[in-house]
């Protein structure tokens, strides 16, 4: 099991994600600042605010371990309990500031649970996921695409477990919709050894500036007004909720100690609440909801 090469790859992947957001935005780069915590390990933040085309991107890493796993991650996991562990990963949400633009979000990790004399407990999950504001069937069908073309050579039957996993994790059941219009999500995987699921992991956290720069590139320029700029504000608040009610990752890393800061970064700078709205019939806006049901893309 070769834990320093996970975390090479992860690194590096950290590197090219921003490397390659910098070069789409034109104007802004990425802040770095480099956090450690008491319980052990630590991480390095990546923030870039206020771009010509991002209003804030944040890629983060981080290599923590305890030796008590917090209850959010044994309450399933029984057997995990008296272990100690290491989690690692690369996670990061990007909020555009032109409505026509999504959102999107990534992240790829690995777990390993060590306890003398056992067999070590490990998996790799992750994913990516697209949260438009005004969709384009073209560019939905693009992101699932590509996340298919970099399952496929693992097994054709992982595209559509993946995509209806993320479907069914990404989903507000207070709002009954789905946070947007999926991709992949997968979680406790070790079903192909380590060798193999590793390298599926890289090929998930790979996929993903294929899969959404293009879509950046082709609605950016696209005029909007108060009303898109509004909408989209209204819509964030569904980003924030799910972050803070449903998330996995954002309560494991609070109850474990993570740096409150870094956990947070994923929230978006601004976005709002309106009470009972609903849009107007026959709207752009009202189209949405359309989309925010399960569907088959590719």
């Amino acid at each position: 099991m070769d834990i320093g090469g996970v975390k090479q790859f992860l690194l590096g992947l950290q590197d090219r994600i921003c490397q390659a957001i910098e070069c789409e935005d034109g104007r802004q780069t990425f802040q770095e600042e480099e956090w450690s915590r008491t319980e052990g390990g630590g991480g390095r933040s990546r923030v870039m605010a206020e771009g010509d085309v991002f209003e804030k991107a944040g890629v983060g890493f981080s290599h923590v371990m305890g030796e008590t796993l917090p209850p959010s991650a044994t309450a399933s996991r029984p057997e995990l309990a008296g272990r100690a562990w290491q989690a690692m990963g690369v996670s990061l949400v990007i909020h555009p500031e032109n409505p026509y633009v999504p959102t999107s979000h990534a992240n790829v990790r690995f777990f390993v649970a060590e306890k003398p004399g056992e067999e070590p407990v490990w998996w790799f999950g992750g994913g990516f996921d697209l949260t438009p504001f005004y969709p384009f069937d073209e560019d939905c069908q693009h992101f699932h695409q590509v996340a298919k073309d970099a399952l496929d050579p693992f097994g054709s039957e992982y595209y559509g477990e993946f995509k209806a996993h993320c479907d069914r994790y990404f989903y507000l059941p207070h709002r009954q919709e789905t946070r947007g219009v999926g991709g992949l999500f997968f979680d406790d995987f070790n079903g192909l050894g380590f060798e193999q699921s590793f390298a599926m992991m890289q090929a998930v956290g790979n996929a993903f500036v294929p899969a959404y720069l293009p879509i950046v590139e082709r609605r950016k320029g696209l005029t909007f007004g108060m009303r898109e700029r509004e909408f989209q504000l209204y819509r964030r608040g569904r980003y924030v909720e799910f972050n803070l009610v449903y998330d996995r990752g954002t309560l494991f890393g609070l109850q474990s100690g993570g740096r409150t800061e870094s956990i947070l970064m994923s929230m978006p700078p601004l976005a709002r609440w309106e009470y009972g709205y609903v849009p107007e019939s026959g709207t752009d806006e009202e189209r949405l909801m359309d989309y925010l049901v399960p569907r088959d893309w590719v």
